[in-house]
């Protein structure tokens, strides 16, 4: 039988490697499966960091939509093995008065679809059983969201991706799921956050009442990362205070 209580959310001696992990979400995380015992390297396209990462958390600066090999290449090298893939990175570019422009589209689908599936293709030959990869997705890509096609399109393609990677991957033991944040606190959501009709209004939308912080996702990352998610794979886990849940109140 496998060890159980908190031993099963350890993550001592496994290596992350988690994209987007300048900021926001992506910075949660890699902290998180650094204080969950893991080595991380942390990937995103600014020179430095900002805020104050765990000291288990290394960093190096590339482009998502074409380093990923480079990336694992350096993980290869610095740890000799790679046990998690968080794909966090993402963009959203929302539609002018004219609708979304094809090029913004195609933007937002190569940085948060396209992207993620190269990093996929790039690590998955080096995990092993028990290895696993987590795509953020966003409740976005389980609703129609107003005026930003490419991103509502972009993060449901990568919840289906996830279910078609769990299918191929599964046969070695490396399991893939989708982690579904809803309206959480970031740079990304800044403007609405500190627009006070807006803000209410999204907060009314959960069944908590609040925004989302950041922190609010980092005990389910650990979940999926570690053994205590052991048997789950090509699923959706939805951290939304309730926002899907909620019917016409």
């Amino acid at each position: 039988m496998v060890e159980g209580g908190l031993a099963l959310f350890s993550l001592s001696g496994r290596v992350a490697l988690v994209t987007g992990a300048s900021r926001g979400i992506g910075a949660a995380l890699a902290y998180g499966l650094a204080s969950a015992g893991a080595d991380v390297l942390g990937v995103a396209r600014s020179a430095a960091s900002q805020g104050e990462l765990h000291p288990q958390v290394r960093y190096l600066a590339a482009d998502v939509t074409t380093d990923m090999t480079r990336v694992v290449e350096a993980v290869m090298a610095a740890f000799g093995r790679l046990d998690i893939l968080v794909n966090a990175a993402g963009i959203s570019l929302p539609a002018e008065a004219e609708g979304q422009s094809l090029a913004a589209f195609d933007e937002t689908i190569g940085v948060n679809l396209r992207a993620a599936y190269a990093a996929c293709r790039a690590a998955a030959p080096h995990m092993s059983a028990g290895g696993s990869i987590i795509n953020v997705a966003s409740i976005g890509g389980l609703t129609g969201f107003p005026a930003n096609p490419g991103y509502v399109a972009s993060k449901g393609g990568l919840r289906l991706l996830t279910k078609a990677l769990a299918v191929d991957y599964g046969s070695r033991g490396v399991r893939v799921n989708t982690l579904v944040p809803g309206y959480i606190h970031t740079d990304m959501t800044a403007v609405s956050f500190a627009d006070p009709e807006r803000h209410a209004q999204r907060a009314k939308h959960t069944c908590l009442g609040r925004w989302g912080e950041v922190e609010d996702l980092v005990g389910a990352a650990v979940f999926l990362a570690s053994d205590a998610s052991r048997y789950m794979t090509g699923q959706d886990l939805v951290i939304d205070g309730g926002w899907t849940a909620k019917g016409l109140l």
